[in-house]
């Protein structure tokens, strides 16, 4: 990395390094923030393949953006950061063709700080109606209700699609040609797993054009952070993945908790790694469960939830939830572990193996199945980087991408697991991925549950938490893929801005890629395996 910062100080002299306790910053006038963009991605010393995170931001004096990147071959990160003091209408390069993830994160700057990107091919609006005055996560933004009342009509779907050109002026196309037959899957079609519209274009049963409409269900969490204190918000990650809120409050609790230097008792990392696994456990087979049903096979959704059942009884019994724990907490778990905890996880680590055969002989192995699933969605490794594709989807297109191989936390390095990977990119093979995680989660477990070493659970820390001045970022691997908390803090109880790096929005970016070309019927296959949850991508 010091050959790298000084090869940019010799070619952009415009270009500020910033070396502070996490990770390099270079920080970049808008002018040459295309041209750092495309020498991190292509440098061979540099090679920043993976855009880990898009923050937008509000610095008060200019408006701008963070990007986390990643050098999937180097292991390597760095912070980018660019902006303008224009607040009228703020103007940076587009990247959106550099990393294909980029395209739904300018997006969604755009639509919540009102900066546009030139050369991005499509600046509408990704979450907020068209008719929204203002734009939410500005400093300056009024939230007068009477700006924007509640609305009770349906909003109109423009199909003109923007692009601000550099030297001033805009462009407008058409998404949908006059003669395209056009419908809607969603946002109240169970196959979507929640309020999600697609605007489907369909030659016969063949796709064509998928357009993502998200933000039927946005709650403003991101916005609601940034007048709670640390320890307040913690019930906020809980409800982002619900099937994941162990692991998404357990990010959030270690980002904290490494700005603070705060060290965590070792019997609470060992309660802390047992609960994601379990979480992981329960997601999974609500995924087997619910994509069987996708496909018609309506015994084995019974067969999934019977099982998954019993992973949240074990969680309840300590965590006194189900589906939202609110066990974690900054410092370590809220209470210990339940006295048949253990005795319960050992049972059912014996009992699923001989379900986990008989899954396979009523679906995995059912040729109806592997006719729907084989061949269909493929997503190379390739896409799947520039995507940000992570977690089990990422890894059936053969991009060994697990936080817990590749920045291990909680105790995973401590652990002897096997991470999943295959090389053919299918619906099928992001299927098979879940289902052989699910007997590595139970290898962890069975590591893991004799083995947790008497002490404290927590820590005890302040009421009321400032963290030090500074941006930190931590993530960890969700059950969808890699979940991360960004945080700028300015010294204060409350953060300047947080920013979660979501696991399903970069799943949900890729389905017009997927589906194009498939049949219809695909279009639920596919998006059955991407296994997006939707609160999580509208945060």
């Amino acid at each position: 990395m010091m050959m790298l910062k000084d090869k940019i100080v010799a070619r952009m002299p415009e270009v500020r390094v910033e070396e502070g306790a996490s990770l390099l910053t270079l920080v970049t006038p808008p002018e040459q923030y295309r041209a750092l963009a495309l020498f991190l991605r292509d440098d061979e010393e540099a090679r920043f393949d993976f855009m880990v995170c898009m923050t937008g931001m509000d610095w008060g004096d200019s408006l701008g953006v963070v990007l986390l990147l990643e050098s999937t071959a180097l292991g390597h990160r760095v912070y980018v950061q660019t902006g303008t003091p224009e607040r009228d209408e703020p103007l940076l390069p587009t990247v959106s063709d550099l990393w294909e993830t980029a395209n739904l994160n300018e997006r969604e700057v755009y639509d919540f700080f009102g900066i546009r990107f030139a050369g991005h091919p499509d600046t509408r609006r990704l979450f907020l109606r068209n008719d929204w005055v203002g734009h939410p996560l500005r400093k300056d933004y009024n939230a007068d209700g009477l700006v924007n009342p509640v609305r009770l009509e349906s909003d109109e779907t423009p199909d003109d699609t923007r692009s601000f050109l550099s030297g001033g002026g805009e462009e407008t196309r058409s998404l949908f040609d006059d003669e395209e037959y056009v419908v809607n899957i969603g946002p109240q079609h169970p196959a979507t797993h929640g309020v999600l519209r697609f605007r489907v274009a369909l030659e016969g049963e063949i796709v064509k054009k998928v357009d993502v409409h998200c933000g039927y269900i946005h709650r403003g969490i991101e916005k609601m952070c940034e007048s709670l204190t640390y320890p307040q918000m913690l019930p906020l990650a809980d409800r982002l993945d619900y099937l994941a809120a162990h692991q998404h409050r357990h990010a959030l609790c270690l980002c904290v908790e490494e700005a603070l230097q705060v060290e965590v008792p070792e019997r609470a990392m060992y309660i802390r790694t047992i609960m994601d696994e379990l979480n992981r456990l329960s997601s999974h087979l609500l995924f087997w469960s619910t994509l069987c049903m996708d496909l018609g096979a309506l015994t084995a959704f019974f067969y999934g939830f019977r099982d998954r059942e019993k992973v949240l009884d074990i969680m309840e019994e300590t965590t006194g939830g189900r589906l939202i724990q609110h066990y974690n907490v900054i410092g370590g778990v809220t209470a210990d572990i339940h006295p048949n905890f253990t005795r319960r996880i050992k049972e059912f680590i014996k009992y699923l193996p001989p379900m986990l055969k008989e899954y396979n002989e009523v679906f995995t192995g059912n040729v109806i199945a592997q006719q729907r699933m084989m061949g269909v969605g493929v997503l190379s490794q390739e896409d799947a980087i520039s995507y940000g594709v992570t977690g089990p989807s990422g890894r059936a297109s053969g991009w060994a991408c697990d936080v817990r191989k590749r920045r291990p936390y909680g105790v995973y390095d401590k652990v002897d697991f096997k991470e999943i990977v295959h090389a053919e990119g299918d619906s099928f093979h992001r299927y098979l991925v879940r289902v052989e995680e699910i007997v590595e989660s139970l290898h962890i477990l069975e590591q893991l549950v004799d083995n947790i070493p008497p002490g404290e659970f927590a820590v005890k820390t302040k009421p009321v938490i400032k963290l030090p001045e500074g941006r930190y970022f931590k993530s960890v691997e969700g059950s969808r893929g890699e979940f991360g908390v960004y945080i700028e803090s300015r010294g204060e109880k409350t953060p300047y801005r947080l920013k979660f790096r979501s696991t399903s929005f970069p799943l949900v970016s890729v389905v017009p890629l997927l589906a194009r070309g498939s049949k219809i019927a695909d279009l639920i296959a596919i998006g059955g395996t991407l296994d997006y949850i939707v609160p999580d991508v509208d945060r």
